[in-house]
């Protein structure tokens, strides 16, 4: 009885939860433009998740409130200023930009069970056997090799990965947003995973022509297609990204341009905020930390573990997302690509990105963290649709965790080593979740939505599930004669 009238209360609050308007507001000196974010009406009284830019530069979010009436640039521009006045001509002080890089370290957000501390594990990790060239030797090899058929400082040449199924409503406007990047040199790969109509094809040969290339790949599951793509990628780079992503116009060259930069990284990550907040689950979501990950570049190096990462790089999702994300392509081609039995789409429910990231910091490559690549994504939208995601993040953390050890079993002395602070840490930030709830999108610090249980538990049966799920799907991949990494 108790239990049910707690799942009652759970409902009522989630039902009490309004929408919010989502924004851009762009500081440049005394001047500031507002607009509407991707897809929203104009801005009008009532509570405003705004992204804050500072000269096109995403620098934090804030939660605004605009009076009935009011001016709402002026208002959303006043509280902006006060909260991202640079403490320097040129830097930011500790605004929300600078807190919520905090946050994300110290592990805000919907997924549970990724640990961090902060204790520092000596040494690099990498796979036992492996032989390495010299670090010095090697990356000015790499230097000469990347540089290539390009400009200095330009960034590389680029292939954008999109696997879609059964989605071209949302495939077009993502596959319009990409067509609008800034970026000198690239192409775009559409993957149809497992398609049961044409619709996909279609779309591509009607719409996009010479523009998008097309490629069918009958296998379902997300790392397959992903796999599929990156076979299919011609370019220095290969960026993934989903068909229910809206990027900005910069997100390419600002996810790309690292890898011009720095000749050891294997991998860039980038920001993903909320295209709509107008449902109760989207709104609880975000008010969790939904897939963002802060506004403070970071870079992942194995040879220098992170201090605050007790589990690193097993950590993965403190890295970054599926639906921002970018590989050197021939790192990505020698650690054999995502591991086909993870994913959405399998039974394993996810954690193919998670898989690539902790493959290529194994083998020694950096991993870049930059929030100026922006992706804007739409969240799910009811109830059940929390409740599926929930599960699966679960699963899949616990399946990406399963793959990595089954198929680099020399990873494993490194894991079980860090694996008790790690879960130490991991029940510290649940049941600081859990009592103190989450708060509202763009302000995390007002605990204003709590986390319902019913998700926590959820994901905590997922994560039980995750390595059931993998092997079954590494069975199902022998059955269709496919294989599995």
């Amino acid at each position: 009885m108790a239990r049910w009238a707690r799942a009652q209360e759970e409902i009522r609050r989630f039902l009490d939860i309004g929408a919010v308007q989502v924004a851009e507001l762009d500081l440049d000196g005394d001047e500031a433009l507002l607009r509407p974010g991707p897809g929203s009406p104009p801005v009008t009284h009532g509570e405003v998740f705004v992204l804050v830019r500072r000269r096109g530069r995403p620098v934090g979010t804030l939660l605004g409130q605009v009076p009935e009436g009011a001016d709402a640039k002026a208002v959303l521009a006043a509280r902006a200023r006060a909260e991202y006045a640079p403490a320097q001509a040129g830097e930011l002080g500790e605004g929300r930009g600078a807190r919520e890089g905090r946050g994300a370290r110290e592990g805000r957000g919907v997924r549970e069970g990724r640990a961090h501390g902060a204790a520092r594990e000596p040494g690099q990790v990498r796979e036992a056997g492996q032989a390495r060239e010299p670090g010095q030797a090697r990356e000015a090899r790499q230097a000469r090799e990347a540089g290539q058929g390009r400009e200095a400082g330009e960034p590389p040449y680029a292939s954008v990965v999109v696997a879609s199924r059964e989605r071209a409503g949302q495939l077009a406007r993502a596959l319009d947003s990409l067509l609008a990047q800034d970026h000198p040199r690239f192409e775009i790969v559409v993957v149809d995973n497992a398609p049961v109509t044409s619709e996909t094809r279609e779309l591509i040969e009607r719409k996009y022509a010479e523009r998008v290339r097309y490629v069918c790949e009958p296998v379902p599951g997300l790392a397959v297609a992903h796999n599929t793509g990156l076979a299919a990628a011609r370019g220095e780079v290969v960026a993934f990204t989903d068909d229910d992503v809206v990027a900005d116009p910069r997100w390419l060259t600002e996810l790309t341009a690292p890898f011009a930069a720095d000749p050891g990284l294997g991998c860039s990550t980038g920001l993903i905020l909320p295209a709509r907040l107008t449902t109760p689950a989207q709104v609880l979501l975000e008010s969790h930390g939904g897939f963002a990950k802060g506004f403070t570049p970071r870079t992942y190096d194995p040879a220098r573990p992170p201090g605050d990462e007790p589990l690193f790089p097993f950590t993965a999702g403190r890295f970054g997302s599926g639906a921002n994300m970018a590989f050197r392509t021939a790192v990505l081609r020698s650690v054999g690509g995502f591991d086909p039995a993870t994913g959405a789409g399998t039974a394993a429910r996810g954690g193919d990105d998670l898989y690539g990231f902790v493959r290529v910091l194994a083998q020694g490559h950096r991993l870049r963290y930059t929030p100026s690549a922006l992706v804007w994504h739409h969240h799910r939208e009811t109830w059940r649709d929390l409740e599926t995601q929930a599960y699966g993040y679960g699963a899949g953390l616990t399946a990406f965790l399963t793959a990595v050890l089954v198929n680099r079993p020399a990873l494993l002395p490194a894991f079980l080593a860090r694996l008790p602070r790690g879960l130490a840490h991991a029940r510290a930030l649940t049941a600081v979740r859990e009592t103190e709830g989450g708060g509202a999108p763009g302000d995390h610090d007002t605990r204003t939505h709590p986390w319902p249980r019913r998700l926590s538990r959820l994901q905590r049966r997922g994560m039980v599930y995750g390595p059931v799920g993998y092997l079954r799907a590494r069975r199902a991949l022998r059955a269709r004669g496919e294989g599995a990494r």
